[in-house]
């Protein structure tokens, strides 16, 4: 992986996530993603094109794209990320909503060895507390295609597989209703008009009622009946 500072692997992380949600890496919304002004992204992807070897593919208007080298060293962030997110929540008691922050301050610090010191005390785990698929060893991500939420209809029934985890009242809402990681449930009603789904937890006689404003974050497997996009990375 080519040397890199903080705001480079924040770049590259950002990019890749992005892209693997689907979306384009536009300016704009790599500006939101990092909270800063879009004349300064686009000076940072230029920089990231004109690197050797070029981390990223920028073409004005058209967003970036990351290079074999550029996902490669976003993986590793991300790696480093979801291991670091899986220890401070497994090891050390962090709710699932406090521990993307203190990762986003920590792997950018840690070293390799720490990396696989983390990795093995935690059994080489295959997914982080929010459902993402952690990059093995060798950088690899099992591709993984899931439905969100929002795309569901009565009365199809679905397992919670991951949740988008930059929101931490997202994940506080989430988990007031047990609507975690590898939750069943049920579809009972949805409402076109502001698109509302209500759904049943398996166990619970509890009908919970979600907007598309939470139903478009969470990504579920569904049991059976849906065509289904990509949103596993």
């Amino acid at each position: 992986m080519p040397s890199t500072t903080r705001a480079v692997e924040d770049y590259l992380k950002t990019i890749y996530s992005l892209c693997a949600e689907g979306e384009r890496a536009s300016t704009t919304r790599i500006a939101e993603a990092l909270q800063v002004a879009p004349a300064s992204v686009t000076g940072m992807l230029r920089k990231l094109a004109e690197m050797e070897p070029p981390l990223v593919v920028y073409h004005k208007h058209r967003g970036a794209t990351l290079t074999p080298e550029g996902e490669r060293a976003a993986i590793e962030i991300v790696r480093h990320h979801r291991l670091l997110e899986t220890f401070l929540h497994d090891v050390l008691g962090y709710a699932w909503d406090e521990v993307h922050e203190e990762a986003d301050r920590l792997e950018h610090v840690i070293s390799e060895t720490f990396e696989e010191r983390i990795a093995e005390v935690l059994g080489n785990p295959a997914r982080d507390p929010h459902g993402d698929p952690i990059p093995s060893r060798d950088l690899e991500v099992p591709p993984r295609t899931l439905t969100r939420l929002a795309d569901l209809r009565p009365p199809q029934c679905a397992v919670v597989v991951r949740v988008n985890d930059a929101d931490p009242a997202l994940l506080r809402h989430l988990g007031e209703y047990g609507l975690l990681p590898q939750t069943r449930f049920t579809v009972v009603r949805y409402t076109p008009y502001d698109e509302t789904i209500s759904l049943r937890v398996e166990g619970t006689s509890e009908m919970i009622a979600l907007g598309p404003r939470t139903t478009r974050q969470v990504f579920v497997r569904v049991e059976s009946g849906l065509q289904t996009t990509d949103g596993g990375r």
